[in-house]
């Protein structure tokens, strides 16, 4: 794909317009470090239970699948050995070590990833034809003749080629995308023997809960072409590109409803790489349309989705994983809406729209997610994580026990090793910079012998630093993000303040000048409180102040008898810098946190107003 080149900007002081929509890319994660933060302590709790996991105990049905004796205890919750996910949560664990070996060259860790992977190629080796699973191929010939009746197969492969590209990708281990080779010629062959009926009807995914789930087949397939540059490949993942899906997003048709969310989400990832690769423009229209459709429609007030079904037939179905009719959520604050791999989706997705764009919209979309959907996952003092994230009147946090290995366990771990992404960003020429993220970290932007350091304790705090470090003068455009529910904003350049212009609405701020060591840029953001209404009833409301989503830290079901007026007149910031907020209502004091703040307290996001 060619992307368009960044004109400089002329003004070396700063532009108020706002930065027109180009390609960008995310610079490497290994060149970011989150500094000493709250959010890089969140960071530390996933690594610690990473480095706690026994490679052997992941290995255990792998080996006995391959006919290898094995004598770890084996894993419990959906790594158990007989439970038709076995495997996935593995896949998993691969990508995350090899983030985590990029980032911080930690021997210990490369040391268990090779291992890994040798064991692994001990397994396909026994196994023949290039097969590597936790369970056996026989899964696979029930898929293909009843269409069903086992735990998605092919979304445990696609942790596990997903896994195995990282590691080549990230880590550096060679041997490992010869297995993740091996990996798609054993399904090549597969495919090849299937009729186009078989393969529209494995491809079937509409039923609730489908247990033909598919995962990021697809995309893992179309990454895997864009390395080996094998045509092969590229036409091995279209047979991964449903059309009956495909089609009516291209021409912006609204068929979420009753579908299962993380099902569909991540073939619409697939859609995006497809288009990346080859340009047509029909996978671009329904990766745009969905995105779209799924915020306007289908989200709650911090981005997540998901919950009960509008027509359940399955008792996960009336309460969980699926997308209702669109804009009909006052029906559907069950306690396991929020599915936590759909956010983690979600947000991968709105990184891709990004980078296809350069458009803050997708941006503001980012920072709401990161703060208010991504980080409450996961507790504070354990870094135990949900599998669902309610938001309704009285709610709980359920963690998910370390040995419990469910779908957002794997995805949880991985993501939480990734609490760096999506903050810098730059053009093809390396001649501008976007910042996404107020986040205290530290950038190595290497092209240009340049570091930034970001210093803040946003989003309590209102200003956030950010000193450039070089050793010569440089001259390169730095864009802020200037979210959405900023009210004011103001930047200082080295003690000279200027104001920036605030619309309501997402845009970028532009400082273009020659840059010296130790200049220093200070960005202040003041928001206030804002309601959110939840889509199709607007009497359910969300309290946010600034960029963090509050919640009522109260046992019982919340029901205020104001009006929005007289609300937001009743609403204080105590102290935003300890995250607490306060309103005073019939003679009773209710206490609001971030939501990101919430551990064990029960407490309440959506509440009803009846003035």
């Amino acid at each position: 794909m060619h992307f368009r080149r960044f004109i400089i900007y002329s003004s070396l002081l700063c532009s108020t317009l706002a930065v027109k929509a180009q390609p960008l890319q995310e610079f490497p994660i290994d060149k970011v470090e989150l500094n000493p933060s709250w959010v890089k302590e969140r960071e530390q709790l996933d690594i610690d239970f990473i480095r706690g996991i026994d490679a052997d105990r992941l290995l255990h049905t792998f080996r006995l699948t391959a006919g290898i004796p094995s004598q770890a205890e084996p894993l419990g919750g959906w790594e158990a050995p007989y439970i038709g996910l076995r495997g996935h949560f593995t896949g998993h664990y691969l990508s995350a070590l090899s983030t985590l070996v990029n980032r911080h060259e930690d021997d210990i860790l490369n040391q268990r990833l090779k291992y890994l992977i040798d064991e692994l190629e001990r397994c396909q080796q026994a196994n023949g034809k290039g097969y590597l699973s936790a369970f056996p191929e026989t899964d696979f010939d029930v898929l293909e003749t009843r269409f069903g009746g086992v735990w998605a197969p092919y979304y445990t492969l696609h942790k596990l080629m997903q896994g195995l590209l990282d590691a080549y990708t990230l880590a550096g281990h060679s041997k490992a995308y010869d297995m993740a080779l091996r990996m798609a010629d054993y399904i090549n062959n597969r495919m090849s023997y299937l009729t186009n009926e078989s393969l529209y009807r494995i491809f079937d995914t509409r039923a609730a809960n489908p247990s033909n789930e598919a995962g990021g087949m697809n995309e893992v397939l179309y990454k895997l072409y864009s390395i080996s540059h094998d045509p092969k490949h590229l036409r091995l993942a279209h047979l991964f590109d449903p059309d009956w899906f495909a089609s009516p997003l291209s021409q912006g048709k609204d068929v979420l409803s009753g579908l299962h969310s993380n099902t569909h989400i991540v073939l619409v990832q697939g859609f995006f790489w497809r288009y990346k690769l080859t340009n047509e423009q029909k996978y671009w229209n329904a990766t745009q349309n969905f995105w779209d459709i799924l915020y306007k429609d289908h989200t709650y007030a911090n981005g997540t989705s998901s919950g009960p079904h509008p027509q359940p037939t399955t008792p996960t179905s009336k309460t969980a994983e699926h997308w209702g009719d669109a804009g009909k959520l006052c029906n559907t604050l069950s306690s396991e809406i929020g599915e936590s791999c759909v956010t983690h989706n979600t947000q991968k997705l709105s990184a891709y729209m990004f980078s296809q764009t350069g458009s803050p919209l997708y941006a503001d979309k980012m920072m709401d997610m990161y703060w208010n959907a991504i980080l409450p996952i996961q507790s504070a003092s354990t870094g135990k994580v949900v599998y669902h994230l309610p938001l309704g009147s009285p709610r709980t946090k359920k963690y998910l026990q370390p040995g419990d290995f469910f779908c957002c366990s794997g995805s949880s771990t991985e993501a939480f090793t990734r609490l760096n992404a999506n903050i810098y960003w730059h053009n093809d020429n390396h001649d501008a910079l976007w910042i996404n993220q107020y986040v205290p970290s530290t950038l190595q932007w290497e092209q240009r012998g340049v570091t930034i350091e970001q210093d803040g304790e946003f989003p309590q705090s209102s200003s956030t630093t950010f000193t450039v470090k070089t050793t010569q003068k440089q001259h390169f455009a730095l864009n802020l993000l200037i979210p959405s529910w900023a009210e004011k904003a103001s930047i200082s350049i080295n003690g000279k303040k200027t104001s920036v212009k605030v619309t309501g609405k997402a845009r970028y701020h532009t400082i273009s000048r020659k840059w010296k060591d130790s200049d220093k840029v200070q960005l202040h953001l003041q928001g206030g409180f804002k309601i959110h209404h939840l889509q199709g009833d607007c009497q359910t409301i969300a309290i946010s102040y600034g960029p963090m989503l509050l919640a009522f830290i109260e046992n019982d079901k919340i029901e205020l008898q104001l009006t929005e007026h007289q609300l937001l007149n009743n609403l204080q910031a105590t102290d935003a810098s300890k995250g607490i907020f306060t309103l005073n209502h019939n003679g009773k004091q209710y206490t609001l946190r971030p939501l990101f703040d919430v551990d064990d307290e029960t407490y309440s996001v959506y509440v009803q107003l009846k003035p």
